[in-house]
């Protein structure tokens, strides 16, 4: 279906189209640009409701700075679709997130417009901090744009940024997008903070009073721009302490305004090009602004999938026979189970309660269910906090996102042998979001770090073992337990919830010639490809290890008795992740093998369904199968 834009946005093909519109014209570009987002996303699937919410902001930032010379950095980047469709990218839009086309995320190898890739929150600060401390350097006049949701500012990360940008005396702009949304709704004291700043109506009133009045005055614009600045510093100190915040960190604080009003947001642009130094300019916007529906339920509508855009309608897959349930809402069911059972069980999350399914039990168990907003570190620190009170927390993080409080979790959690829980979700290849969301490196991250157990199941029943286990007061040292996104394999995935042995793997089949250990939900995949192999006359054995750490080595030293080829299989990466255990068991022992090492490559692994990726990184069950014929030197005859 091809989906065409309308008659001002057609003729868009850069910024310098766009300059060529009157003022006039704007608003008009803009309800095009929305309604083409609509179109295609409703068709062609991806985030929604973030771009929609900052269409007007997209097309004033690209009418007003001279980019790409002008440096802009988007946050996270879901709400970067505009600035996509406006930067020569809108004739292949619909390629958005799909296998060999457009990231779903700003990337600089994709277009000279994106000047910093992202896809985790929060970087946007320190990145447009640094272009511009670096243009100062090299005596270039320029300008750098931050724009950070409400969502992402609550990050650790974006406070240092304004700590320091407020004594680097560099000329960057930040843009506060305050919708009160996140993914799920923001939680904290900045979202009061915020809410104080955006809902004080005397301050408003008397702010535009004094604007108003000021234009009446027969005197030249630097003066009014200055007299007007120091009353409405005096009106925020007598009316509202909350901007004091920016303030305090040297920023010069502007808004807020109304973050859908074209005229008024191009104006204040062109104010704020020319006035030097840091500055925040604080925009306040509907996220799904313009569809209804997303406006109402804006967590639902972050990124729906396909849908009718007449009747808002989601698309749903329907199927004849029951489907196996993901793995997100088993960790979510399933810690509601055990916390029934264990008082001392408490959930974490940091700002991913839908995505991670924590959110059944913060709408059941308010009370022992925390999301602390986007703050990876602070999550995983106050779970060792808990933990040091005899408390049994699942700190609930996405595989990437991890990454993002590694220290603490060596220096917080692991050296004081605390036993948190972490419940890594989106292992491995997650698709559609691409290389800034794979959860390829945390076996091999995890597995480094004395005192802490790695461990992934296979199925649901083996995610459901894993958490039993491990709130259990036998258990005193911390584990991650990962898993990965999507479905699993059981559509009765209700077992009865039993004790496994850490470090104990499983033999699921014998064979001979050859030995599969597998790790996780790929082991799935071998089986697949076992069952595809009987047809060759191979019969390899299998053994679902379980655990990356501890490994378990009397079932390594049975395979090695038994088998001089072994295959591994994982999804995490080949560099230093399970496979590599095996053979640093191998040579710690004297074991010869051959041993071949299946994974996610030293590589980066652009998006695309996860079909598509694991069929392109050759460890579906394919990819399987062809690697144990090649080991067992077996060629397969094609039929003419």
């Amino acid at each position: 279906m091809e989906i065409k834009p309308s008659q001002l946005l057609r003729t868009i093909d850069s910024p310098a189209d766009l300059k060529k519109l009157s003022m006039d014209q704007l608003p008009q570009l803009c309800d095009e640009l929305r309604q083409f987002i609509i179109d295609v996303v409703s068709v062609h699937g991806g985030h929604f409701g973030a771009s929609l919410g900052v269409v007007e902001l997209s097309a004033a930032l690209h009418y007003v700075y001279d980019t790409p010379y002008d440096q802009l950095v988007w946050d996270v980047g879901h709400q970067a679709y505009g600035h996509k469709i406006l930067t020569g990218r809108r004739e292949n839009f619909h390629t958005n997130r799909k296998y060999k086309g457009l990231s779903g995320f700003p990337k600089r190898s994709e277009s000279e417009y994106d000047t910093f890739g992202v896809g985790h929150s929060s970087t946007s600060i320190s990145a447009a901090l640094g272009m511009a401390m670096a243009a100062k350097m090299k005596g270039e006049n320029k300008k750098s744009v931050a724009v950070i949701g409400d969502g992402a500012m609550t990050a650790g990360l974006a406070f240092e940024a304004m700590n320091h940008a407020g004594v680097a005396d560099s000329d960057v702009l930040i843009i506060l997008n305050d919708n009160c949304m996140s993914i799920d709704p923001n939680v904290g004291a900045l979202k009061e903070y915020l809410t104080d700043i955006t809902t004080s109506p005397t301050y408003n009133r008397i702010k535009d009073d004094v604007w108003k009045a000021l234009g009446k005055l027969p005197v030249g614009k630097n003066f009014t721009r200055e007299m007007a600045s120091k009353l409405e510093h005096s009106i925020k100190g007598f009316v509202s302490n909350s901007s004091n915040l920016f303030e305090a960190l040297k920023l010069r604080y502007f808004g807020p305004i109304d973050g859908h009003n074209i005229t008024k947001l191009v104006d204040t642009l062109k104010d704020l090009k020319n006035i030097p130094g840091p500055k925040i300019l604080h925009i306040v916007t509907v996220k799904g602004k313009g569809y209804e529906l997303a406006e109402k339920d804006q967590t639902k509508w972050h990124a729906p999938g396909l849908f009718d855009k007449v009747t808002g309608e989601i698309q749903k897959k329907k199927f004849d026979t029951p489907q196996p349930p993901k793995y997100q809402d088993v960790f979510g069911h399933t810690i509601i189970e055990l916390a029934e059972e264990n008082e001392k069980i408490v959930g974490v999350t940091p700002a991913m309660p839908s995505g991670s399914s924590l959110k059944f039990m913060m709408d059941k168990m308010p009370h022992r269910a925390f999301d602390v907003g986007i703050c990876e570190q602070h999550a995983v620190t106050l779970s060792a906090g808990m933990a040091t009170q005899g408390m049994k927390v699942y700190c609930n993080i996405y595989s990437s996102f991890m990454q993002r409080a590694y220290d603490m979790v060596v220096h917080d959690v692991a050296i004081q042998k605390l036993p948190v829980i972490f419940c890594l979700d989106r292992a491995g290849l997650v698709g559609e979001d691409g290389p800034t969301h794979h959860g390829c490196y945390d076996i091999a991250y995890m597995r480094c770090v004395p005192n802490m157990i790695v461990a992934a199941p296979m199925n649901e029943s083996e995610l459901r073992n894993m958490m039993y286990t491990a709130q259990l007061d036998s258990h005193q040292l911390p584990i991650s337990i990962r898993y990965p996104r999507g479905e699993g394999v059981m559509p009765e995935w209700r077992t009865e919830m039993k004790e496994i042995t850490i470090g104990k793997g499983r033999k699921l089949k014998d064979g001979e010639g050859i030995a599969i250990l597998s790790l996780g939900h790929p082991g799935n995949f071998a089986a697949s490809a076992i069952r595809e192999l009987k047809n060759d006359g191979i019969n390899p054995a299998h053994y679902d290890m379980r655990f990356a750490k501890p490994i378990d080595e009397e079932l390594l030293h049975e395979v090695f008795a038994k088998f001089d080829k072994v295959l591994t299989i994982e999804d995490g990466t080949v560099v230093g992740g399970f496979g590599s255990a095996v053979l640093e068991f191998m040579a710690a022992h004297n074991y010869k093998a051959e041993v071949k090492i299946m994974g996610i490559p030293d590589a980066l692994v652009e998006h695309g369904t996860p079909k598509q990726l694991y069929d392109e990184i050759g460890i579906d069950a394919n990819g399987i199968a062809k690697t144990v014929r090649e080991m067992m030197n077996v060629r397969v005859t094609v039929k003419a």
